[in-house]
């Protein structure tokens, strides 16, 4: 039961790391059918981001109220509800309003998620449940890709992950009997404190891990936002092959997580850490080199990709450790 119950985890990450790869593919045609700059996915991407910080501070309560199954199931339908309309938009009015239930329902599922598998598995699922995001993450943008290349277009790229969340949505919603006895079980081994945030705040080395998560989203967020139009502008790619290059990122870090799943245990949380960023450091200077050869742009993204792979895992996997379960 709890293989299966840790299996339908899996598929929600699948479900989560879906949307976030979109935009970032399919924004260099976007912006030019509904008629905006180049700059104004960083107002999308502002609007999905905000909405995430909401469910993600409102995601303690609501998984107190509602239990985790049900958190789960709201949040994937909502980044369904996201993802088709932004299929039906004609305006960049219409994409701000989509951004956000898109956002809403990133945050709470990804938090209430990682909750239950931080305090209940290893590092080694820690990391092979982002891996399965990165499985999300890669499976978009070449559906993107293969519809910017036909008479599709982005709409029904968008439409069609749309009815995949959809799919997503009824999978997990039938499985709420493994998620009620784990909730069950949850509850009477580990009773969570109810802080408020301030008390958060004053947790020895609280701040620390938020700076350095913070540092890591940025990290993650500017490639997954700009990888297919810094393709584009600078590297003179066509759409539909950036669209589907952006994937390079994610084949990266889903491939590091599924290898550094077996070693995560053995070097340790903070060590990963370590090593991620040393990685991230040599992606980034091999995609500034002043060459045109096309591929050396993936290339780039797909070190940068194994260098965030262990980053997020351990971050979400320690504070159980460093801090106790109870917090």
């Amino acid at each position: 039961m709890a293989t299966l119950l840790l299996l339908i985890i899996y598929l929600g990450f699948v479900s989560l790391g879906l949307p976030d790869s979109l935009l970032g593919s399919s924004w260099p045609v976007m912006h030019l059918d509904i008629s905006v700059p180049t700059s104004y996915m960083g107002i999308v991407t502002m609007i999905i981001s905000a909405a995430t910080i909401i469910s993600s501070l409102l995601s303690d309560k609501l998984m107190r109220r509602l239990g985790t199954w049900l958190v789960t199931v709201i949040s994937i339908a909502l980044t369904a509800i996201g993802l088709i309309g932004f299929s039906f938009s004609k305006s960049f009015i219409a994409l701000c309003l989509f951004s956000i239930p898109y956002g809403l329902g990133a945050g709470a599922i990804d938090s209430c998620l990682n909750n239950y598998v931080a305090t209940h598995y290893s590092s080694r699922q820690m990391s092979w449940l982002h891996a399965f995001w990165g499985i999300g993450a890669i499976i978009s943008p070449y559906i993107m890709s293969a519809c910017l290349s036909s008479t599709l277009g982005w709409t029904m790229g968008y439409r069609i992950v749309g009815y995949v969340q959809i799919g997503i949505v009824l999978t997990v919603g039938f499985s709420y009997s493994l998620w009620k006895k784990q909730d069950e079980k949850f509850n009477t081994e580990v009773i969570p404190k109810n802080l408020t945030f301030k008390q958060k705040l004053h947790v020895n080395g609280f701040i620390y891990i938020l700076i350095a998560f913070f540092c890591y989203c940025g990290i993650e967020a500017t490639v997954i936002s700009w990888a297919g139009t810094y393709m584009v502008d600078n590297r003179g790619i066509s759409a539909d092959r950036a669209a589907a290059f952006c994937s390079a990122f994610y084949i990266g870090m889903t491939v590091g997580r599924l290898v550094m799943g077996f070693v995560s245990s053995k070097i340790g949380d903070k060590n990963m850490i370590r090593l991620g960023s040393c990685i991230i450091a040599v992606g980034i200077i091999l995609l500034l080199i002043p060459v045109t050869a096309e591929l050396i742009s993936p290339a780039a993204f797909i070190v940068i990709g194994l260098g965030c792979a262990p980053i997020y895992p351990s971050i979400v996997h320690s504070p159980p450790t460093n801090f106790g379960p109870q917090n």
